[in-house]
């Protein structure tokens, strides 16, 4: 049966009395039978939409296991023999990466997660710490960009207006040398690498300019409310509809033939015969800057840490809420400047 359900691929649906059941609760007919009659009536609708969420996340977890368990299904592409298997499980993870299927296996484990939290309260405060620290790990770390950026605006001006030359080398032992404008325009990557990567730390130390009508004149329970619903109404579907994008907008500019979010598993299994790398390297200009997948890259990243810090958004709202305005900062791990500090405060 495991052989099975490894040769149909990854997330199989292989016939047995398990998928059949949560299958027909997703409104699928058997292969072969008759389509399944939409509801006839709004609480039809209603419960056959419940129906549908259950059996998704019964099938979440059936999903996650065997994702674990044969990782090789969907992860036999990184070793890139070129190999059919190799493009089969490229496929698969492409698919699977923009499907209903990653979605409900993410969400079944963040109700996991929330029920074990709200069952004990110091899980919750350390999921709110790591997930935190990712965010402020990520982002000092990629601030340095900025510093990148300035040091190469310099030496191109430098280079060029006192020595007049049209390439410039950098590395040790084997260097890198691009015309002048592929470095100007290389300065567009930094810029996208810290409003990406450093969007969540900048949101952690409170850092993004809002404006308060309501949020500023309310007490401390009803702003934690607030939190709390705008992480979940506004942060989390803005990031789910970025990834559902972003994801096939990478993968587009990675292989071809181009994989698209209406092609079914079948179709891109199919497609995965005459699967080859075609990695993006088109500028702007002859000599410019050539590596603009990196950006779609960035796009896929930010998304994933915004749903991360949308999590530890929601969390930390609702320890503050249950336990007073006493734990409001609560193990935040906020930069200062030391002596002086009220400056930085001020610009806040």
């Amino acid at each position: 049966m495991e052989e099975d359900a490894e040769n149909a691929g990854f997330w199989s649906s292989y016939e047995n009395g398990f998928t059949q059941l949560v299958e027909r609760w997703q409104g699928n007919a058997p292969e072969g039978a008759d389509p399944i009659a939409p509801a006839e009536t709004t609480l039809g609708a209603i419960w056959d939409s419940i129906v549908w969420v259950l059996a998704n996340i019964l099938e979440a977890i059936y999903n996650i296991v065997f994702a674990i368990t044969h990782p090789n299904v969907w992860l036999d592409w990184l070793s890139w023999g070129n190999t059919t298997e190799d493009k089969e499980a490229l496929m698969r993870f492409i698919y699977f990466g923009g499907s209903v299927e990653l979605f409900f296996a993410v969400f079944t484990l963040f109700l996991i997660v929330t029920a074990v939290a709200f069952a004990y309260r110091p899980f919750m405060w350390g999921c709110v710490r790591v997930f935190e620290a990712i965010a402020n790990s990520v982002g000092r770390t990629f601030a340095w960009a900025g510093l990148i950026m300035v040091a190469i605006q310099i030496i191109i001006i430098f280079m060029q207006r006192v020595f007049a030359v049209s390439e410039i080398s950098f590395g040790f032992g084997m260097a890198m040398t691009f015309d002048v404008s592929w470095w100007a325009e290389s300065l567009k990557l930094y810029n996208a690498m810290i409003v990406s990567l450093c969007v969540t730390y900048t949101f952690v130390q409170g850092g993004h300019v809002r404006v308060d009508l309501i949020y500023s004149a309310v007490g401390h329970r009803t702003k934690r409310i607030i939190d709390m619903v705008g992480s979940i109404i506004f942060m989390v579907p803005a990031a789910i509809l970025t990834w559902m994008y972003g994801w096939y907008f990478l993968w587009r500019h990675l292989v071809v033939p181009n994989p698209s979010a209406s092609d079914s598993l079948d179709r891109l299994i199919t497609k995965a015969r005459a699967l080859r790398w075609n990695v993006e390297t088109i500028g702007f200009s002859p000599n410019g800057f050539n590596a603009y997948f990196l950006f779609k890259v960035l796009l896929v990243l930010f998304t994933a840490l915004v749903l991360l810090q949308a999590v530890a958004f929601f969390y930390r709202s609702y320890l503050e809420l249950v336990e007073g305005e006493e734990s409001a900062g609560k193990y935040l791990d906020k930069d200062t400047l030391g002596e002086g500090e009220e400056a930085f405060e001020g610009t806040h």
